[in-house]
């Protein structure tokens, strides 16, 4: 009897470790987390920080080659440039015939929010300033994010601030392309959100709602932004409520912008965006990459 409660009770408490386990490897999903990437990468330093630092794949076919710099996810806390950038993306990207840059930025709550975008918009003018040394087309670049990295490169490319602070103008991007995000107007994620992220959003985005307000693409959706947007979801309820509505304000705005819908629901959905695309047999593959075509030829 003795030895069966006691197998009991180890049967239990391996059950109880296997559901924590989900329950955490859940929560990665939710944040970003994936398998490391990066082989063929050169990396270099945009900062001090350590965090600071970005990967550089250089275009396989042309030169000077259009770039698209990639800005991963991880609920603003987590993710780093080699492990959130896909299994299909950076070859698809090179094989278009452009280069490819991911980036780190500082993470909460070592860093703020303000200060992860002031990275990216750093980021991006330390690629620019490298143009000729890394073979890119200075006035030909996109820049990339999933799920957090989609709401900061929204963010940078609706806050002029962000820009200016580095010495550039929303002129100095073609486009943006947001991931599935979920958090375009931040007060309205942390009241739709649920429970499940509500301790990550309070953690990178505080209490205030004037600093949330601040801190959302779709209230700096006004003039002048980025000239094109591409706004691809996944069918969640929230990422989709809130691409439509950032693409609707800026839309309103004059500003070029295509939201595009994808199947795959919950976190499954969420992540498969990310890495699926480059696949291209994934739905989400030719439209980007028709985007792509479009948004570098033009003038």
């Amino acid at each position: 009897m003795r030895s069966g409660t006691i197998a009991l009770m180890g049967g239990i408490a391996i059950l109880g470790a296997a559901i924590a386990t989900s329950h955490a490897q859940e929560a990665r999903m939710a944040e970003g987390a994936e398998e490391p990437r990066g082989a063929g990468a050169t990396e270099y330093a945009y900062g001090r920080d350590a965090l600071q630092k970005l990967d550089f794949w250089r275009s396989k076919v042309s030169t000077p080659a259009p770039l698209v710099v990639f800005v991963h996810g991880g609920g603003w806390k987590r993710g780093d440039k080699r492990n959130a950038t896909g299994t299909a993306k950076v070859m698809h990207m090179l094989e278009q015939g452009y280069a490819f840059a991911s980036v780190n930025y500082r993470l909460v709550p070592d860093a703020n929010v303000e200060q992860q975008a002031a990275d990216v918009a750093t980021a991006l003018a330390w690629v620019r300033g490298n143009a000729a040394r890394l073979g890119i087309d200075p006035g030909r670049i996109v820049l990339m994010g999933h799920s957090a990295g989609a709401h900061l490169v929204a963010l940078v490319g609706t806050d002029p601030g962000y820009l200016r602070a580095a010495g550039l103008s929303p002129s100095h991007i073609r486009g943006i392309i947001a991931l599935d995000g979920a958090c375009y107007d931040v007060p309205r994620q942390m009241v739709e959100g649920g429970r499940f992220m509500r301790a990550t959003y309070v953690q990178a985005f505080g209490e205030d709602p004037a600093r949330q307000r601040a801190l959302s693409p779709t209230f700096h959706a006004a003039a002048p932004n980025a000239p094109a947007f591409l706004i691809p979801h996944v069918d969640r309820a929230d990422g989709k409520a809130q691409s439509e509505a950032l693409a609707a304000a800026l839309g309103r705005a004059g500003t070029s912008v295509e939201v595009r819908a994808f199947s795959g629901t919950g976190l499954r959905g969420h992540m498969e965006i990310n890495r699926s695309l480059g696949d291209p047999d994934y739905p989400a593959t030719p439209v980007v990459d028709a985007w792509l075509a479009r948004v570098f030829a033009a003038n």
